[in-house]
């Protein structure tokens, strides 16, 4: 039988594949998002990486507490097991991508700022799709493609070793 080898295979791979994309997720986007708010800038990137730890916790807890569970119900519903694997993994990350943005849209803003205020609410339309877009490439062509490089990789060396 086949087993996929871009993807993880039990718990233990599973957070290495989690925190990969949020690693990557978090460290490109969060900057170039606030760089387009605020200006690209060594200062406002420095301000940026001192909110990175805070958005990396809080993306770990959305994606495992609302995204995954979310995603979990709508993948049956527009992916038959017959699909290839690129569909799964374009639905899949589409929908992610969508739950998340939406969430962080919101509070990213508030972590940023330090405060809760109506503001990224009251000008969600304008920022989310921005943040959509900005998100959903990093996820396509950065983020997910170097989790499942490092998977396959590390599928194919336990292979040569001898155990799966």
């Amino acid at each position: 039988m086949y087993t996929e080898t871009r993807l993880p295979r039990n718990g233990k791979e599973g957070i290495l594949f989690l925190l990969i994309i949020s690693i990557i997720s978090v460290n490109t986007i969060a900057p170039i998002i606030v760089g387009l708010e605020r200006g690209f800038s060594m200062d406002v990137y420095t301000d940026t990486l001192k909110i990175i730890p805070i958005m990396w916790v809080v993306v770990i807890f959305c994606v495992t507490l609302i995204a995954g569970p979310v995603v979990g119900k709508l993948m049956p519903k527009f992916v038959e097991k017959a699909d290839g694997f690129n569909a799964r993994v374009l639905f899949e990350t589409l929908f992610t991508v969508t739950v998340l943005s939406i969430l962080l849209s919101i509070i990213g803003n508030w972590i940023g700022t330090k405060q809760i205020s109506m503001d990224p609410i009251e000008n969600f339309l304008h920022i989310w799709p921005r943040n959509f877009g900005i998100a959903l490439w990093i996820e396509l062509l950065v983020a997910q493609p170097i989790a499942r490089c490092v998977m396959k990789q590390m599928h194919m060396s336990q292979e040569r070793k001898g155990g799966v």
